[in-house]
């Protein structure tokens, strides 16, 4: 019993010191940490480590800015999965692929997207002529004449799998 009680003063003596320096600690890790929604993360792994420790803390202080400093670079050696923020915007922005079609087949509006323009033809141009006849057939068919697999099939009397497997190896 007794040491169930030395036990829970020892828990309260380190939650005492981490209320006491939660404000200089948060501030210390919002200081060093890129992204803003780490910081409460980070702040709640080291409380949580703080609990579980099994030898005594001494400077407690000490011990909970060296745990979070060991935490942001745990965390920043970690890969970070990277939003696009172009795709997840729910905002009617245009995508790259839009942006590519606008380019190729709108009216350019300056000398800059005029040259894009011849840019990009040239490119794809250069594209199709490396690509087999069949491969290339199909993609010119169905990217730019308009066709759908349905119809290229029937014209050519491949089936459509083996029209989506070339047009797939194309791209």
């Amino acid at each position: 019993m007794s040491d169930m009680k030395a036990g829970e003063a020892g828990e309260s003596l380190l939650i005492s010191a981490l209320n006491a320096c939660r404000a200089r600690l948060k501030a210390f890790i919002r200081g060093r940490t890129a992204v803003r929604d780490d910081v409460d993360d980070i702040l709640q792994e080291v409380t949580w480590q703080l609990m579980k420790v099994e030898q005594p803390v001494e400077n407690v202080a000490a011990w909970l800015f060296r745990a979070a400093r060991n935490e942001m670079i745990d965390r920043a050696r970690k890969k970070h999965e990277v939003s696009l923020p172009g795709y997840l915007t729910a905002d009617n922005e245009d995508f790259p692929e839009q942006e590519i079609a606008e380019t190729l087949f709108g009216v350019p509006q300056t000398p800059e997207e005029e040259y894009l323009n011849m840019l990009l033809w040239e490119e794809l141009g250069q594209a199709l002529s490396e690509l087999p006849p069949p491969q290339r057939e199909v993609f010119e068919k169905t990217e730019f004449e308009g066709y759908s697999m349905k119809m290229l099939a029937e014209e050519t009397g491949d089936s459509v799998q083996a029209l989506l497997s070339r047009k797939h190896k194309a791209v």
